[in-house]
């Protein structure tokens, strides 16, 4: 049972390896982009941007064939995607057609970071949900190490052309995922609520642990018929304004950190602090490290000691890391900003990005789970793009110093919704919180 669940979640989580890569790998061509075609600075950020806002409508309409197609056939769909947008962003040979195909790679991302997530919690067991859903964020920290680590090795072997093969190389892991997910099930809890198909989910949830298969049918299905009437109630209803709410914040805290200004920019933000190129890029290698090692070691700890625990230890890292970055950039004192920025990049590790994907795809029912994720994910996106798109314009504008500063204040009130709004979720199955959280439910179970 369990080698079955972790196949099936490891499948899945490669989107994540892909979102991680398609993320991170313009980080290494964008300047060699800006060079090659002469772009002014709106351009420019747009065209490191687009993929971000394909993940925009990617995250706002994943959640449609999700529900209608099933989530197994929405991954397969993703993996199509981001091989065709691999193969013609290295291939381009205007900006125009780059920018084209880096939105057919955004909407790739955008919809996996609403699908991936949901079909892994809705096969996992409620005791190891949280770490098998933070695969899928381990899987992105480590697509952004290779990312990282291979930029800086074609790098090195030169030529006007090596952003090419930055880009290019990716078409190759997105047929392997595309090829995998023909090998994993359907959700049976998608089976159950939205086709009502009990004969294949009470099959897929033997298969997981025959011991459990009939308990979990018929709670999934009780669930299921209770809860019936919040299909027919709007999305945006007064019953579902909690987890709303929830995700909506949870989602733009995590942008308002900053996390994709760095990740995007980080070999420009070294250079800004006065490293040479390729000390830059070896610098952005090391941020990959480390986001790798802390996103294990929140994954560890995520059903262990629960997910606030990390929100809190990661939101008193952000904001100390933060100010320390600011102070470096209005002193122009750069003896510790790589420092500074592992600090900045661990507490995002063990803090947001362990945590954001297994608790948005936990706080909704099951009948709107794909809505709900697709909110999280569409308000996480909206907000990366436009940081990412503004990012060149405001730190020339204002300097890098205030606009760290304003991150800074930002996780202030990160901490404070973690303190007065945030609820736990560790150890509770999806028909728990999916109850919990209705507008009808006791005050006992929010903190």
């Amino acid at each position: 049972m369990k080698n079955k669940v972790l196949l099936w979640s490891v499948v899945a989580a490669l989107g994540g390896f892909l979102f991680g890569l398609d993320t991170a790998v313009i980080s290494g061509a964008e300047q060699a982009i800006q060079k090659l075609w002469n772009l002014n600075d709106f351009t420019h950020g747009l065209a490191v941007a687009m993929a971000l806002w394909g993940t925009v409508f990617g995250s706002l309409l994943g959640g449609i064939p999700s529900d209608r197609l099933g989530r197994k056939r929405t991954l397969f769909i993703i993996g199509i995607l981001f091989v065709v947008s691999s193969l013609g962003s290295a291939l381009a040979p205007d900006v125009n057609t780059f920018i084209v195909f880096r939105f057919l790679g955004g909407l790739a991302i955008g919809s996996s970071s609403v699908t991936a997530p949901m079909y892994i919690s809705e096969i996992a067991p409620a005791k190891s949900r949280g770490r098998l859903v933070a695969m899928f964020q381990f899987n992105i920290v480590f697509g952004i190490l290779v990312a990282y680590l291979s930029n800086y090795l074609i790098q090195s072997l030169g030529g006007d052309g090596s952003w090419r093969i930055m880009l290019g190389w990716i078409a190759v892991p997105s047929l392997a995922f595309l090829i995998a997910v023909l090998f994993v099930p359907e959700s049976p809890r998608w089976l159950i609520v939205k086709k009502n198909d009990l004969v294949q989910a009470r099959q897929i949830l033997d298969s997981i642990d025959p011991y459990t298969a009939e308990e979990q049918l018929n709670s999934i299905l009780k669930n299921a018929q209770r809860n019936r009437a919040a299909t027919k109630e709007p999305f945006f209803s007064k019953n579902h304004y909690r987890p709303i709410m929830l995700a909506f914040l949870f989602a733009f805290f995590n942008q308002v950190s900053g996390i994709n200004a760095v990740i995007y920019y980080s070999p420009r933000i070294f250079e800004l602090a006065g490293q040479k190129v390729a000390t830059a890029l070896l610098s952005s290698t090391g941020i990959g490290v480390v986001n790798l090692i802390f996103t294990m070691i929140g994954i560890t700890l995520i059903d262990r000691y629960g997910r606030k625990l990390l929100m809190y230890i990661g939101s008193f890292g952000y904001i100390v890391s933060l100010s320390l970055i600011a102070f470096a950039f209005i002193t122009e004192s750069f003896g510790g900003i790589t420092l500074y920025l592992f600090m900045f990049i661990a507490a995002h590790a063990i803090g947001q990005g362990a945590v954001i994907w297994v608790f948005i795809s936990e706080i909704f029912p099951t009948q709107i789970r794909a809505a709900g994720q697709s909110l999280g994910s569409f308000t996480h996106w909206i907000f990366a793009a436009i940081i990412a798109n503004i990012f060149p314009y405001i730190a020339n504008q204002f300097g890098p110093g205030k606009v760290f500063v304003f991150f800074a204040a930002m996780m202030v009130l990160q901490l404070l919704f973690v303190r007065f709004l945030m609820p736990e979720t560790k150890g509770k199955s999806l028909e728990e919180l999916g109850d919990s959280m209705s507008a009808e439910t006791p005050a006992s179970f929010k903190h």
